[in-house]
């Protein structure tokens, strides 16, 4: 299963919501520039909102597209929303989307149905900490005789206890069994609370351009309170999320987003100035950047990605930087021919491979009911062959990092366990090691890093380090020179 069950499908059920659910209860779409943007204090509720809300939900239900898009989408689409109703559409959709499978089970029990406006309501009330009286209130008129009846019944629904564990960890069936097998049903309990919270937000300070304790006495004189990163030596934690695009700090580049897990992959891949180093899943460059700050610049470092867009984002982020040695490209695949002409050239290689993205959870939770077993299984057997292209790449001597925000053994340990049994070439290197080398101690790190958000506070990463051997012959090369 990979969709909570409901008496529709998710589909149909936010298609039908979309033409007549969120416009129940007497709800009408707002005609007044301000009916919408008026701010929430949690005190009231305007029928504006919840017609917007149950919108977003609507389509976000469909799963054609990716939350975050459909959210900013409906945003652009709908510029007179004030910020504060922004951030309550945003966060209650988001919310809906962690808490799905429970919030599904309890709007199904009463034969109501899992309508999106249903699911805001049966959300407000049991994660949002509002009681039946003060939902009431807040909708005022707004709420309908079935629905008065229906949230007391709520309150009174089977504990936690008394439901499947899928149900209760918000998990499709899938995830469940693989995730309890892998870590136990305890440790299955904590992640899956852990994930079902939202995500900090970290940054990295780029060390070209400022220090760490700099911005911090910076960012807390701007009234934004922050603290460094447990394991990061780089990161900084914010405790809630101001409009950092508009901070000094961002607009010159001493600052990137960037969770604390993320940045450790850097220290694993652990570039040295004046090396040859490749980003080959670069994406829209997070990591690029962080290994273009640890070279100082020096050197060349390319990023590679398929995708010409995600390419284009990391144009800004560059300029910002200060970095001068990176070299976009663009490439069909793992295959490419521009690739090829680097063989056997790169002293260091980070594949950090599409994948689930399972680890980021707390920040993207709608990707636990985008996909199945199916689609595991086919980014696992994409994962191996990009793994197999980056070898070719490395050379003696060098270093390749395998990473994904995974939390498949899958997708992460299977991958690296069968690189290892088809490229005797290579040898391991303790993860625990490279980042204890560099000052970072990691907690139940070993040969392998798995971060997991109930341990480290962190996404969910794994990363594998392999070193390609140096041949006799090419030593004794390397020695008479």
């Amino acid at each position: 299963m990979n969709r909570p069950t409901r008496k529709s499908n998710p589909s149909k059920t936010a298609n039908a919501a979309r033409r007549q659910g969120a416009r129940s209860a007497g709800e009408t779409r707002p005609t007044s520039r301000h009916a919408a943007a008026q701010q929430t204090d949690g005190a009231r509720l305007p029928a504006g909102l919840m017609f917007h809300t149950a919108m977003v939900l609507g389509e976000v239900l469909t799963f054609a597209h990716p939350a975050d898009a459909v959210v900013s989408r409906y945003f652009r689409e709908n510029r007179t929303l004030g910020h504060n109703d922004r951030g309550f559409i945003a966060e209650t959709v988001f919310l809906v989307l962690r808490r799905l499978r429970s919030l599904d089970a309890a709007c199904q029990a009463d034969g109501g149905g899992a309508t999106p406006r249903r699911l805001i309501l049966a959300a407000l009330l049991r994660h949002r900490g509002m009681s039946t009286r003060e939902l009431s209130e807040a909708l005022g008129s707004g709420l309908t005789k079935a629905e008065a009846e229906w949230l007391p019944t709520l309150k009174a629904a089977k504990g936690e206890a008394e439901v499947p564990a899928a149900v209760r960890r918000d998990w499709p069936d899938w995830l469940n069994a693989r995730l309890a097998a892998q870590l136990g049903e305890s440790e299955a309990d904590a992640l899956a609370a852990a994930l079902n919270r939202p995500a900090p937000l970290d940054l990295r300070v780029n060390t070209l351009k400022a220090e760490r304790d700099a911005v911090l006495e910076r960012l807390r004189a701007d009234g934004i309170a922050a603290e460094p990163t447990p394991l990061s030596p780089l990161g900084i934690r914010l405790a809630d999320k101001p409009a950092l695009q508009r901070h000094p700090l961002f607009i010159d580049g001493s600052v990137e987003v960037q969770d604390e897990g993320s940045q450790l992959l850097g220290f694993l891949v652990a570039p040295k100035r004046g090396e040859m180093v490749m980003d080959l899943c670069a994406g829209a460059g997070g990591k690029t950047l962080m290994l273009g700050a640890q070279m100082k610049s020096l050197g060349r470092l390319y990023a590679c990605d398929v995708s010409e867009k995600r390419l284009a984002n990391l144009k800004p982020r560059l300029a910002r930087s200060g970095l001068s040695n990176v070299h976009p490209i663009r490439i069909d695949n793992e295959r490419d021919v521009k690739l090829s002409r680097l063989a056997g050239k790169l002293d260091r290689v980070l594949v950090d491979a599409p994948c689930s993205g399972l680890g980021t959870l707390r920040r993207n939770p709608d990707l636990k009911w985008r996909q199945g077993e199916g689609d595991v299984a086919e980014l696992a057997a994409k994962q191996g062959a990009i793994l197999a292209a980056a070898a070719k790449l490395v050379k003696p001597g060098g270093r390749l990092v395998y990473a994904t925000c995974s939390l498949l053994a899958a997708e992460n340990n299977e991958v690296a366990d069968a690189f290892l049994a088809a490229h005797p070439g290579f040898v391991s290197v303790s993860a625990a090691e490279a980042l204890a080398r560099q000052g970072i101690d990691i907690a139940g790190a070993g040969e392998r890093l798995e971060l997991l958000p109930q341990r480290h506070g962190t996404d969910g990463f794994f990363a594998a380090v392999f070193e390609r051997r140096v041949e006799r012959a090419e030593a004794t090369a390397a020695a008479a020179e």
